[in-house]
C-alpha cells in the first residue's frame, strides 16, 4: 500500500467536523466512512471507491472533459445535464427538425446521433505519488527541481500504462504539496439517445438561472459505444453499446427530508485560499468588469434571437456559455458580500500570522507569508484586471477574434517555416469552417465588436490599449474590418487558406481584423505577460507554504484540496434552507410549480401543450410521491462547475436525482463555503423518468435501467 501523503491526513482527520463542506478524494474515504454512515449511508467506503473491484466510481464518466454523467443500464445508457449535452443537441437541430425545440427520443440503437469529439472518461484508479514524485528533489531549488519532478512524473506516468489502453496524468495537489496519479479510460464513440424539449431541459432560461426555487428538467440521455472487445474505439457503425463494470440502480422510493445524499463526481475550479486583497479586488474590480462587458454582448445576442427561429438555433449554445457565467457572478458578488468575505479572510489571515509568532520554527516559515501575499496582489491586480478583460473581449467577445486567432496560429508555422505542420493545419481548418460560418451572423458580431471595444477602451489603463484602439475612431475600425476583413465573410477565408503563402507575406497582416488582434496580441506579450508570469508564478510558489502551515498550525479545522476536475466525492442531505432574514426555501418544488410560471406569460417558462394535457390528466405514470410529481430538490453537498450532471446518489448506492445547479446565494462557495446557505440543485430522477417514459414515450429505456421501487 502506497504511503499517504502527510498533509491529506491532515484532511482526513480535520473534515469529520463538517461533512458538507469540501470535495473528498475517493481513496480517502474510509476515514468517514463512519461519518458518513452516522448521516445515513448503508453502504460501505469500498462500495463507492475499490480500485481492483467493481464500485460506484465506475459508473462515474467525465462528460466531455467540462461536465460529469453516470452510467444508468448495462448497455452502456449515459445520463446528464441537458445544459452539458446542449451543443450536441442543437449540432442535430433543424428548423426541418427542431429537436432542440421538441426534444427528441431514439426509438432504436440505429437512430441515436453520433456526435465527433465527444468523449466520456472512467477513473480507472486514483495513487498518491507524492513521495515518488518527489524523489530526489530534496537537495534541489529551482528549476532544477522541477526538472527532477518532471523526470519523475513521465516515469511513474510510463510504469502505469504499460501494456494497458489507458491514460494517465499525474495532477497537484494544494498547491503542489501532494500529487496523486489518476488512470483514465477514455471513450470515443458517445452518442445523442434522447433530449427532453427545451421548455423541459431550459425551463426559466437566464431568469431561473443559479435562483431556488427551480423547475428546470435540466437532463439528457447518452450512449456509450465500444468496440466488439469492449474498448474505446473511434466512431464506427459496428461498434456496440458499452457493457459497463458498473451502472446505478434508480430510485422509485419516496424521499425523506435530511435523507443523506452524496454527489459523485468532477468538480472543475474551487479558490478557497484566495487572500484578501485579492478577493477584494474580485468582489469589487473584476467581477462587475466582467459581467458589464457579458451585459453587453447579451444585449445584442438576446435580441437577435428573439427575432429569429433560426439565429435562436445559431446562437442558442453560445448564448447559454456566456450567460451561465454572468449570471452566476452577479450572485457571487452578492453572496460574498452578504457573507463578509473580505473580513473573514482578514481575521483568518491576521490570526495566522499571530499563530505563526507563536513558534519560531512556524514564524520562520510561516510569519511573513500572508504579508508577502497582500502585496503581491496589490502590486498585480491591475494587471490581473487587464488580463481578465483581455480574455472577455478577445475569447468571449466578438467572434471575428476567434478567427484571427486561427490565422495567427496558421502565421506561426509559416514564421517557423514548418511547413508541412502549415498544410496540415491548413487542411484542418478547411474541414471546420463551413461549421463555423453556418453559425455566424455578421450583424450580431459587429454590434458586439464595436459595444466592447468602447468599453474595453474606457475600461483600461491607456498603457494596455493598442493603437488601433486608442488613437482610431471606433465606428470606422467597425466598419473597416467588418466590411473589408477576410476573417469575417467564409469566402474570402476560404480564398486566404488557399493561397496562404502568397498573402501571408503582405496582405494578412495589413487586414483590419488581423492587424487589431495583432495588436492586442503584441500588447498582451510585451507589457502583460511578464507581469502575469511573475504573479502567478510568485503566487503559486507562496501557496504551496500557505496552505502547507495551515494544516500544520491548525490540524483541528476544516481542510480540504481545491477542485481540480478530478472525482471528488461530497455528501450531506436532502434539505432546504434560510438564506436570509425573512426568507426559507422548502427543499424540493413540483409540477404544480412548472404551471405556476408558465401562467405568469414570461418566455422563460414557456411550455409546449403536451405538459399542459399530462398535468391536467394528473398522468403522473407512478412517478409521483403521495400525488406530487417532485421535480427539482436541494441537498447540502458542496458542488460547483464540473460537477454539473453529477449523480446524486442515497444512503443504499441508489439514483435520486442529477445535479445542475447552485442556488444564487451559493455561487460565493467557489471561494468560501457557508453551510447554513449553501445549497446545490438537482433534477429529481422520477421527474427525469417521467419525462422519459410518459412525456417522452419512449419506455423501453426505462426497461434497460435497474429500477428500485
Amino acid at each position: 500500500m502506497k504511503k499517504v501523503s502527510t498533509i491529506f491526513l491532515f484532511v482526513v482527520f480535520s473534515l469529520f467536523s463538517r461533512a458538507e463542506e469540501g470535495m473528498l478524494i475517493p481513496t480517502l474515504l474510509g476515514a468517514f466512512e463512519s461519518d458518513m454512515k452516522a448521516m445515513g449511508m448503508k453502504i460501505s467506503a469500498e462500495d463507492i471507491y475499490d480500485a481492483n473491484n467493481a464500485s460506484i466510481k465506475d459508473a462515474i464518466m467525465h462528460f466531455g472533459g467540462g461536465c460529469t454523467s453516470e452510467i444508468i443500464s448495462d448497455q452502456g445508457l449515459l445520463l446528464t445535464n441537458h445544459h452539458c449535452g446542449f451543443s450536441q443537441i442543437y449540432s442535430h437541430t433543424t428548423i426541418e427538425n427542431n429537436i432542440a425545440k421538441f426534444g427528441f427520443w431514439a426509438k432504436s440503437l440505429n437512430e441515436e446521433l453520433k456526435n465527433p469529439g465527444l468523449t466520456a472518461t472512467r477513473m480507472v484508479r486514483i495513487e498518491d505519488v507524492t513521495t515518488l514524485v518527489n524523489a530526489g528533489v530534496d537537495d534541489l531549488e529551482g528549476s532544477a527541481a522541477n526538472q527532477k519532478i518532471m523526470e519523475n512524473i513521465a516515469l511513474i506516468k510510463a510504469n502505469a500504462l504499460d501494456g494497458t489502453h489507458y491514460e494517465a496524468e499525474i495532477k497537484p495537489f494544494d498547491f503542489g504539496n501532494s500529487y496523486f496519479l489518476l488512470i483514465k479510460e477514455t471513450f470515443r464513440d458517445v452518442r445523442l439517445v434522447g433530449t427532453p424539449p427545451k421548455t423541459v431541459g431550459k425551463f426559466g432560461g437566464d431568469t431561473d438561472n443559479w435562483v431556488w426555487p427551480r423547475h428546470t428538467g435540466d437532463f439528457a440521455v447518452f450512449r456509450i459505444y465500444a468496440d466488439e472487445n469492449n474498448i474505446p474505439a473511434d466512431y464506427n457503425e459496428s461498434n456496440k453499446p458499452y457493457t459497463p463494470i458498473h451502472h446505478l440502480p434508480i430510485s422509485l422510493k419516496p424521499r425523506e427530508v435530511d435523507e443523506f445524499t452524496m454527489v459523485f463526481g468532477f468538480p472543475g475550479t474551487t479558490n478557497q485560499h484566495t487572500i484578501s486583497t485579492e478577493l477584494d479586488y474580485i468582489i469589487n474590480t473584476i467581477r462587475p468588469a466582467q459581467i458589464d462587458m457579458r451585459d453587453l454582448s447579451l444585449s445584442v445576442i438576446n435580441a437577435a434571437m428573439k427575432k429569429s427561429e433560426a439565429t435562436e438555433i445559431m446562437y442558442a449554445s453560445k448564448q447559454a456559455r456566456i450567460a451561465n457565467a454572468w449570471k452566476k457572478w452577479m450572485g457571487q458578488i452578492d453572496g460574498l458580500k452578504r457573507g463578509n468575505a473580505v473580513q473573514k479572510k482578514i481575521d483568518y489571515e491576521d490570526k495566522y500570522t499571530e499563530t505563526a509568532a507563536t513558534s519560531e520554527e512556524w514564524n520562520a516559515e510561516y510569519g511573513e507569508i500572508v504579508k508577502t501575499l497582500r502585496d503581491l496582489s496589490t502590486t498585480f491586480n491591475e494587471s490581473d484586471f487587464t488580463y481578465n478583460m483581455y480574455i472577455e473581449y478577445v475569447y468571449v467577445g466578438a467572434e471575428m477574434f476567434h478567427r484571427a486567432r486561427a490565422i495567427d496560429e496558421l502565421m506561426k508555422l509559416y514564421q517557423e517555416e514548418k511547413y508541412v505542420e502549415l498544410e496540415a493545419a491548413i487542411e484542418e481548418q478547411k474541414a471546420g469552417l463551413n461549421t463555423f460560418y453556418s453559425q455566424y451572423d455578421i450583424n450580431i458580431d459587429k454590434e458586439v465588436f464595436l459595444l466592447q471595444s468602447e468599453y474595453y477602451k474606457k475600461a483600461l489603463n491607456e498603457k494596455y490599449l493598442p493603437n488601433a484602439l486608442l488613437h482610431s475612431d471606433l465606428n470606422k475600425l467597425q466598419n473597416d474590418i467588418y466590411t473589408k476583413s477576410f476573417l469575417v465573410d467564409e469566402l474570402r477565408y476560404k480564398k486566404v487558406l488557399n493561397n496562404f503563402t502568397k498573402y501571408a507575406k503582405k496582405k494578412i497582416n495589413k487586414d483590419p481584423g488581423y492587424n487589431l488582434f495583432n495588436q492586442l496580441n503584441e500588447v498582451f506579450t510585451e507589457k502583460l505577460l511578464g507581469d502575469l508570469r511573475m504573479y502567478y508564478g510568485s503566487r503559486n510558489q507562496l501557496m504551496k507554504p500557505y496552505v502547507k502551515g495551515k494544516y500544520e498550525m491548525y490540524p483541528e479545522a476544516k481542510h480540504w484540496a481545491n477542485a481540480n476536475s478530478t472525482l471528488r466525492v461530497t455528501y450531506g442531505k436532502l434539505e432546504g434552507s434560510t438564506p436570509r432574514d425573512g426568507m426559507k426555501y422548502t427543499p424540493h418544488t413540483t409540477l404544480d410549480g412548472v404551471i405556476e410560471k408558465y401562467n405568469t406569460g414570461h418566455e422563460d417558462f414557456d411550455l409546449l401543450p403536451r405538459m399542459l394535457e399530462l398535468y391536467e390528466a394528473k398522468n403522473y405514470g407512478g412517478y409521483d410521491q403521495d400525488g406530487e410529481l417532485w421535480v427539482c430538490f436541494t441537498g447540502s453537498n458542496h458542488t460547483t462547475g464540473g460537477n454539473s450532471g453529477s449523480p446524486v446518489i442515497n444512503g443504499e448506492g441508489h439514483l435520486i436525482g442529477v445535479n445542475f445547479d447552485r442556488s444564487w446565494e451559493s455561487t460565493m462557495s467557489d471561494y468560501m463555503f457557508d453551510a447554513s446557505r449553501c445549497r446545490n440543485i438537482s433534477v429529481d430522477i422520477r421527474y427525469v423518468l417521467w419525462m422519459i417514459d410518459i412525456y417522452g414515450e419512449a419506455p423501453h429505456l426505462v426497461e434497460e435501467m435497474t429500477i428500485v421501487r
